[in-house]
């Protein structure tokens, strides 16, 4: 299975989603999609998310994050030791979050949803101390991601498979480029 977990207030509906399931239809179809809706909670996305690894295991399971995604997948893969691919992922969200404190909506979804301080503090509490599995990640980074400095996540995953691209932005222009050789990862290592 490829659990792909998309950005923070976004939907499986989201571009890199459906380019990812749709490559999997053509090239591996042996290769379950899984796309979930996230929630913007991360006690509730880490209950959602475990219980659908816990699942399958131990049949394998593969992930790729995008954005805040990025951030569960790490995660998880520290937890459960899981191949990876992080897209332009978030590092340290809990500093990030202040600006989604009360009334939010999700475009995608049509949800409304309120943020509280609490959930700022349920991402610290999750938050990874160090990577351990280095060879499990492979990042694609661009360097004009104008939400998120792709410095910080090339820091942080320091000894792990990096491709930096230059310019780009936040969605990460051409992904659909690098869907043979994430799958590659995934699969072959």
């Amino acid at each position: 299975m490829l659990l792909y977990l998309h950005g923070f207030n976004s939907s499986p509906q989201s571009k890199k989603a459906i380019q990812t399931q749709n490559w999997l239809c053509d090239h591996a179809p042996e290769i379950q999609f899984c796309c979930p809706q996230i929630p913007p909670f991360a006690a509730a996305a880490m209950r959602l998310l475990r219980k659908i690894i816990e699942d399958r295991l131990p049949d394998p399971i593969y992930m790729v994050g995008s954005s805040m995604g990025g951030f569960f997948a790490t995660c998880l893969a520290e937890h459960y030791d899981l191949r990876t691919v992080l897209i332009n992922p978030a590092v340290n969200p809990s500093q990030g979050l202040h600006d989604w404190l009360g009334e939010n909506h999700n475009d995608a979804t049509g949800e409304r949803w309120v943020f509280e301080s609490q959930h700022i503090d349920e991402y610290a509490e999750i938050q990874p101390a160090q990577i351990k599995f280095k060879e499990n990640y492979k990042l694609l980074l661009q360097t004009g991601d104008e939400v998120l400095d792709y410095r910080v996540a090339q820091q942080h995953y320091q000894g792990c498979k990096i491709i930096i691209e230059q310019q780009g932005d936040h969605s990460f222009v051409n992904y659909q480029q690098h869907l043979q050789a994430n799958y590659q990862f995934l699969v072959n290592g």
